[in-house]
């Protein structure tokens, strides 16, 4: 593809947990590091993406720039040895990976479980952060819209997206396994983001739990899911009981440090198994809570793609899905080859316009006005003719590669150089 597209990557296939925890970004986060990107390092077609599985950065720039945007990442995530995370990034430095990756990415391809939802929500939020920005340019414009259309027929005209896998189902696919042999486990769910809402929705329509309390920081949104999904509420500062009550705790707080020390767990006085379930990045339940007697901790590496018949049907449909990704992605690049000569295409409508010009003046002095307007008329309409059949050609020359040879005649032709400057 003939653009300057490139990407970096860091993603769950090449980090660790550990690592992607440090360089994750939230929101005000990614709009400073858009900022930075777009101001102080001059790159365009911005899109920055950071969920719990990567951290991403797709940009345009005619050189590989992807070292000082790891620096610029390192220096607002205040990582001075960011240089030692290097090996953990993939760098993306032609427009056809980069363009594939984020199209795999978009459509669940490459998520940790195969289609999973959430990840073409959380690429329409980035991009309306990049838009925001006015960091998106046309080629991005054209390259999400083309994605979002992409992601309708996946929905539409495939089995990628039925059933429920995804990271907040195989959070629940998990702890119906850890529970199998508790009778009536009791559920805690803390944090209600995106991630804990899903899996309350989950955990509500799962007939294995019938005892399940819900917690959050702010209480009108932890109503308002109780509410819909017939759980029992509790303050976020009555934690510490609900804590001791339950068998599983899933937590998905969002916070920079952990929430669930080994301190404030030994203080729990477990005398039965207890299982926590991280689903932060970063991780909301401290490394060494899993030393306390008792305890076990499952961060989100720890929830695999489940072998359910629903991601069975996903697997199935992915080479449909690849297929479709190949239409979309010849399409965007037909267009990015036609946008490559259509200066070209200005510059030719520009001279044949002077040349028009210059003949209507010729004539028109010894012209009536009836004639004046009709020579106006036939000149434009034989101007518009000739320009089509050479804008037909061009196109032509695009899809077959073979646009570079064209444009180089059609410049000896019409003299554009001479007429461009004539125009400007």
């Amino acid at each position: 593809m003939s653009h300057p597209f490139k990407a970096v990557s860091l993603s769950f296939k090449k980090a660790p947990l550990a690592i992607r925890e440090l360089l994750s970004l939230d929101e005000a986060a990614c709009r400073r590091f858009l900022h930075t990107l777009h101001h102080e390092l001059g790159l365009s077609d911005l899109l920055v993406l950071s969920t719990c599985n990567r951290t991403e950065v797709y940009y345009a720039a005619e050189d590989d720039r992807s070292r000082e945007i790891i620096l610029a990442l390192g220096d607002l995530k205040g990582r001075p040895d960011v240089g030692q995370f290097l090996p953990y990034f993939d760098l993306l430095t032609d427009a056809d990976t980069a363009v594939q990756h984020l199209f795999e990415v978009a459509m669940g391809l490459d998520a940790q479980v195969v289609g999973d939802l959430q990840i073409s929500n959380q690429v329409k939020t980035a991009y309306q952060w990049a838009a925001d920005a006015d960091a998106a340019g046309p080629f991005l414009h054209r390259l999400l819209h083309t994605v979002f259309f992409t992601n309708k027929r996946v929905q539409t005209e495939t089995s990628f997206r039925d059933g429920a896998a995804s990271v907040s189902y195989a959070a629940l696919e998990l702890v119906e396994e850890l529970t199998a042999d508790v009778a009536n486990p009791r559920v805690l769910v803390v944090g209600l983001g995106e991630i804990g809402a899903d899996v309350c929705r989950h955990l509500a329509a799962s007939k294995a739990f019938h005892d399940i309390t819900i917690c959050n920081r702010t209480r009108t949104k932890a109503e308002a899911l109780a509410e819909e999904c017939g759980m029992r509420l509790v303050d976020f500062e009555e934690l510490v009981p609900a804590l001791r009550e339950a068998d599983v705790i899933i937590s998905s707080i969002n916070r920079a440090e952990p929430f669930f020390t080994r301190e404030l767990v030994e203080h729990l006085d477990v005398l039965s198994f207890k299982f926590f379930v991280d689903l932060s990045v970063p991780r909301s339940i401290s490394a060494d809570v899993e030393m306390v007697p008792g305890v076990l901790v499952y961060n989100i590496d720890a929830i695999q793609s489940k072998a359910s018949a629903a991601l069975q049907t996903r697997l199935a449909a992915v080479p449909q899905v690849r297929a479709i990704i190949a239409e979309s992605i010849a399409g965007l690049s037909d267009w990015a080859k036609e946008m490559m000569v259509s200066p070209l295409i200005q510059k030719m409508k520009a001279s044949l316009e002077i040349l028009r010009q210059e003949e209507l003046e010729r004539y028109q002095k010894k012209a009536s006005p009836a004639e004046s307007k009709l020579l106006d008329e036939a000149t434009r309409s034989l101007m518009q003719k000739i320009l089509k059949q050479h804008v037909l050609h061009l196109k032509s020359a695009c899809k077959r590669d073979e646009a570079d040879k064209l444009v180089a005649i059609l410049g000896e032709m019409f003299d554009l150089e001479k007429h461009g400057e004539v125009a400007a």
